[in-house]
């Protein structure tokens, strides 16, 4: 997933389309439920209020109860000085998202997130690959987060901590996000831009480490139909969108601090239950990783990222 200072995915947390998109029947998707909000319509761009109802129902269903999957997929590229992007691997993302409102009006997003990589020969998913800037094959560490969670209000959210790792505490910004209205589709913009200190310190991490700090940009476009975005009663807003992350290598990639970085580029997409999503990968969830199948039902922390939890499931790597 996971954000404009809004987190990322929700990457995660919010990601990406291989199942139903925008047009899918309207009457079949349970999303569309007409239920009370206390969203309000039409589009109100500049009002707080607005913009929290909005992304709440973006993020998840606001309907007691209920929860959204969000997938997605795409392409990892690596990018370095002197030569073409070359396209390494496929992504797949898989992440369940709940809300829960607030006495004072605020949700709280709780989020599972998964990403899988895939050959981009063949599709299958990766456990092992061959590193085509050094010829080493390495083991693949799927990102597995439990939880990633954050709070929507009408204000923008503090930029994720990363374990405390980031320290950066912006003041208090009334939540209007970037809005555009193109013909019949209302779009939304979140970019995040984070420069913080790296959960794998290059001294006890040197082939994992992109070094002693971290620059990571995620970039996220969302496209939602207008009538659905004008309707107040809707409980979710179906949504389909686009999104970049730009990251260091990734570490069991064991590039260390060559120069370079990678490039993600992917789709995604709301559903509604997990059938819904791409075989291949809800096999994987289901046979590795079945508590993802379902969002967390309470807030609990600390909300950990990939390089978080790679250090603390991970091990140096010997060296080459």
């Amino acid at each position: 997933m996971s954000v404009p200072a809004l987190t990322r995915r929700s990457a995660l947390g919010r990601l990406l389309g291989t199942a139903a998109t925008l047009g899918a029947a309207v009457a079949a998707v349970p999303g569309r439920a007409l239920a009370k909000t206390t969203a309000k319509s039409p589009l109100a761009f500049d009002d707080p209020v607005w913009n929290r109802e909005m992304y709440a129902r973006i993020e998840g269903d606001v309907a007691p109860g209920r929860q959204i999957i969000g997938t997605g997929t795409g392409v990892v590229h690596g990018v370095r000085d002197g030569e073409a992007v070359k396209p390494l691997f496929g992504f797949e993302l898989f992440a369940t998202h709940r809300v829960l409102k607030q006495p004072d009006g605020s949700y709280q997003r709780l989020c599972r997130e998964l990403v899988f990589y895939r050959d981009l020969a063949t599709g299958e998913l990766l456990d092992q690959w061959t590193n085509p800037y050094t010829g080493e094959r390495v083991k693949v560490v799927e990102i597995a987060n439990d939880p990633f969670n954050f709070v929507i209000s009408e204000y923008f959210p503090d930029p994720p901590s990363y374990g405390g790792l980031n320290k950066d505490k912006p003041p208090k910004r009334p939540l209007r996000l970037n809005w555009g209205l193109v013909n019949d589709t209302v779009t939304l913009d979140t970019d995040i831009h984070l420069f913080y200190p790296n959960a794998l310190n290059p001294a006890k991490w040197p082939r994992e480490s992109s070094g002693p700090m971290n620059r990571v940009s995620e970039l996220f476009r969302y496209f939602i139909r207008r009538e659905d975005a004008e309707n107040p009663a809707l409980t979710h807003l179906p949504h389909d969108g686009v999104w970049s992350r730009v990251t260091p290598w990734l570490p069991w990639m064991l590039m260390g601090q060559a120069p370079g970085h990678c490039l993600y580029m992917g789709r995604f997409t709301s559903i509604e239950r997990p059938e819904l999503a791409e075989a291949r990968v809800l096999a994987r969830v289901r046979e590795r990783y079945p508590l993802y199948l379902n969002a967390p039902e309470k807030w609990v922390e600390p909300s950990l990222s990939s390089l978080e939890n790679y250090a603390r499931t991970q091990t140096p790597a010997p060296p080459r």
